[in-house]
């Protein structure tokens, strides 16, 4: 990692702001952009922020509120920058939410990608890395999920929004010999989680006595991975993009772990027995992932180290010092 100037889209976010403050800790300045759109409570995105600009390199940092779809401001802002590389995180998330808006995450990611990608080119940017989702592999019967298994069958319009930013990619760098990179994360938590996810709503929930939804027979399953996993593996593909031009990595944790067990080590973290609302199965949601990081293992030297229960250990602490702040 050099001492350059990155722009990271979705800064507030969950992922964006850890991201964020781990560029500051190498030594790099950041620009931030994010619209702080009302998908979830802004008070939360505000929060992050705070945390950023409390860091000890807080000057470093520069947030500019701006919607990625605005293609005047966003190039304004490259052109006045001129950042070494733009990593893209801002997205409209959640598989569930894109069945009921699918034209408004076509128009976040899709459109907003395209001047993302638009606006480095014209800044003369070196790199560009953007997020992407495990979700782009639907229910393929082959496990683990590899980054060269067939993706064209998407079942929900988030999945489908996600593969087609990876087009977006291939081409912009097809076009403009831009090193291009995208990541698939594979559900992502801990600390700052948005609270409609799983995890972070199950811990409340469960720590209340409340019921939580429980989807299904219980065995489904996801690869879990933990925030500092992926924050580390966004920050090697960074480093390593020049290497391969156009490309794809999983980032996961790579131990799949069902509904049912994950439901019952939430209990066991926040010390209380979850009470089960059994629901059927929902549309768009696959019924497993799990990551091959062979590719991410050997090219960006990728290794997961925290484990579901450790994770939600660390989420759980999180949450009881947030809520004694407020």
């Amino acid at each position: 990692m050099g001492a350059g100037t990155i722009l990271v889209t979705g800064a507030a976010g969950f992922i964006g702001s850890h991201l964020t403050e781990k560029l500051l800790a190498q030594g790099a300045g950041v620009v931030g952009v994010d619209n702080f759109d009302p998908f979830y409570d802004e008070r939360l995105k505000r929060a992050n922020i705070d945390e950023i600009t409390s860091h000890p390199r807080a000057d470093a940092f520069h947030l500019h509120e701006i919607d990625i779809r605005d293609t005047g401001a966003m190039r304004a802002l490259c052109d006045a920058t001129r950042p070494e590389g733009i990593i893209h995180i801002a997205a409209r998330a959640g598989v569930r939410p894109s069945i009921e808006d699918p034209v408004g995450y076509a128009d976040v990611n899709l459109v907003g990608t395209s001047v993302v990608l638009d606006a480095a080119r014209r800044a003369g940017t070196r790199r560009v890395l953007v997020a992407s989702s495990s979700s782009v592999y639907a229910n393929n019967e082959k496990v683990p999920f590899s980054e060269g298994d067939n993706v064209e069958h998407p079942i929900s319009p988030y999945a489908a929004t996600k593969r087609a930013c990876e087009l977006l990619c291939h081409a912009h760098w097809s076009l403009t010999g831009m090193p291009t990179g995208c990541l698939r994360f594979f559900t992502v938590f801990g600390p700052r989680q948005r609270p409609d996810l799983a995890i972070r709503f199950f811990l409340d929930r469960v720590s209340r006595g409340e019921p939580i939804p429980f989807f299904g027979d219980g065995s489904t399953s996801r690869d879990y991975t933990y925030i500092d996993d992926i924050v580390s593996g966004i920050l090697a593909a960074y480093d390593h993009m020049d290497e391969h031009g156009y490309r794809i990595w999983n980032l996961g944790g790579s131990d799949p772990v069902s509904l049912s067990d994950m439901v019952s080590t939430v209990g066991e973290v926040v010390g209380r027995s979850p009470i089960l609302d059994r629901r059927p199965m929902q549309p768009g949601d696959v019924l497993r992932t799990w990551a091959d990081l062979s590719r991410s293992r050997a090219e960006l030297g990728y290794v997961p180290t925290t484990s579901l229960k450790a994770g939600l250990e660390r989420q759980w602490a999180w949450m009881q010092t947030r809520a004694r702040a407020e």
